[in-house]
């Protein structure tokens, strides 16, 4: 009997879900349609608004060329990027307006160029439009202790509506990697959209990592513990994948930085018709002056680490292996320096260098540990002159615009054997050796006295070869390519 009554209510159940069903899918269809609607007059009406801001003075309409750069104003190769595109679309096309979307509300537009030119040797030929968004701390990760990925993600949405509200472009690039913003600027705001990818939101590295369950700067070690955080990470993971290549399939054009990020991207966003690599721009040529013959002004040798303070750089790394150097007397008794060089954005990193710090500190190596932060471009080439070891310690770096300059330097390279710098940069030019790879603390110390110890003479035959074989990341190689990828969107 209780059997029965429980089939029936099961039954009376099934029917009354079935009933509404139907009302259920109408009123969904009603406000998908609805939401259609209102996204299509949003669309109209920022047509329109564009259609009246990129008419000049003239009565000519101009078009209107945005980057979508938050930080703008920060000293990395990802700012030197955006740079060198905009110095190279406005010699090709003088006629059109420039704007960039910044979050960078502390200083002034004047004051932003000042310091492109101060730190990159850059200075654009004609005017730039700046945007500066209130709301860039919507992608910051310290605001997103969990779920940072799909966090910044959605943040960057919300800072791109507040771009795209003050200013709608005809042609719209993300060279900040913020992916989830390119459905926003082509279907709302009506623009071509294309990107400059230098690193993957994730990557199927990151995916291997969790699936492995091996601890990493993005999977912390109580989740690689514990089974089933394991799998639910892996399953966030695989979702945040799939609409992470969604919203950047919607990209008209896409540049990579290097076959790294190429391989990672084709992968998740299979848009192999429209992508290309660019290499990132590097000043080679202002680094040829710069003898390849050794100082000999001052005793000893220089270590030199040019890259900005963030935490995937692994300064750390570089410090423990300095410190393995000296600690086993590797190299003869004459003194030794490391020069760590970068830029800093915001407290965080002013954090990172405090703890950096405290590392040479706790090791014994505070007296041969030198910081020079957000230093002018003239002070970088004159440390690099100085050195003769240049280091490098991130894990699949995307491309590395630092190797390049300390390799276009004269310095001898000592990068981590991943990422672009194994695929793209540190490769025999000719047959010769251009410079060395390392992974571990001991790898890295041990290769670092095996250059200390070779002869000066051996040293000079790589610093040749290294210096001849980086004249295809120069300024000039980076127009040409950059400025063929972007032509589709400028038509």
């Amino acid at each position: 009997m209780a059997a029965a009554e429980g089939v029936w209510c099961l039954c009376n159940l099934l029917r009354f879900f079935y009933s509404l069903f139907f009302p259920g899918l109408i009123v969904c269809g009603t406000l998908y349609v609805c939401l259609v609607i209102v996204l299509w007059g949003i669309r109209l009406l920022l047509q329109r608004k564009k259609k009246f801001v990129s008419t000049s003075k003239t009565g000519k309409n101009q078009m209107v060329i945005a980057f979508f750069h938050p930080y703008c104003n920060a000293g990395g190769g990802g700012e030197r990027v955006l740079w060198c595109a905009l110095r190279a679309l406005q010699k090709k096309y003088p006629e059109a307006v420039y704007v960039v979307y910044t979050g960078d509300v502390n200083v002034s537009g004047q004051q932003i160029l000042e310091g492109a030119f101060r730190r990159f040797n850059i200075r654009l030929i004609l005017p730039v439009q700046f945007v500066f968004l209130r709301k860039r701390y919507l992608v910051e990760d310290s605001l997103y202790p969990h779920f940072t990925l799909l966090g910044q993600s959605l943040g960057s949405v919300f800072l791109g509506w507040e771009a795209l509200m003050q200013c709608v472009p005809d042609v719209y690039i993300d060279s900040m990697g913020y992916a989830f913003t390119l459905p926003l600027f082509k279907y709302i705001g009506g623009c071509q959209v294309g990107s400059y990818v230098h690193y993957p939101t994730i990557s199927t590295d990151m995916l291997s990592i969790v699936k492995n369950q091996n601890v990493g700067l993005n999977n912390a070690a109580f989740i690689t513990r514990n089974p089933f955080l394991s799998k639910v990470k892996l399953i966030y993971y695989y979702l945040f994948a799939f609409i992470y290549g969604l919203v950047g399939s919607c990209s008209d054009v896409v540049m990579v930085n290097s076959s790294w990020t190429l391989n990672h991207i084709l992968s998740l966003w299979k848009v192999g018709n429209c992508t290309n690599v660019v290499y990132p721009p590097c000043d080679v040529q202002t680094f040829l002056d710069i003898p390849l013959h050794e100082k000999k002004t001052t005793p000893g040798h220089v270590l030199v680490s040019v890259g900005q303070f963030r935490p995937e750089k692994n300064h750390p790394l570089q410090i423990r292996a300095f410190a393995k150097l000296l600690k086993k007397k590797m190299v003869e008794s004459s003194p030794l320096k490391l020069v760590l060089i970068g830029g800093c954005r915001n407290k965080d990193d002013e954090l990172r260098v405090n703890q950096l710090r405290r590392l040479s500190e706790d090791l014994g190596v505070q007296e041969n540990v030198e910081f020079k932060i957000n230093i002018p471009f003239d002070e970088l080439k004159n440390s690099l002159s100085e050195a003769t070891i240049g280091l490098h310690t991130m894990w699949n770096e995307h491309f590395g615009i630092g190797v390049v300059e300390c390799m276009a330097a004269g310095t001898i390279i000592l990068a981590h054997n991943s990422g672009g710098p194994k695929l793209d940069i540190v490769v025999p030019h000719e047959g010769d050796i251009t410079g060395f790879l390392a992974e571990s603390e001991e790898g890295y110390a041990e290769t670092m006295a095996h250059i200390l110890s070779m002869s000066a003479e051996k040293r000079l035959q790589i610093r040749k070869s290294a210096r001849a074989s980086v004249s295809r990341f120069s300024d000039q190689e980076f127009e040409v390519a950059f400025l063929s990828s972007v032509e589709k969107l400028l038509k």
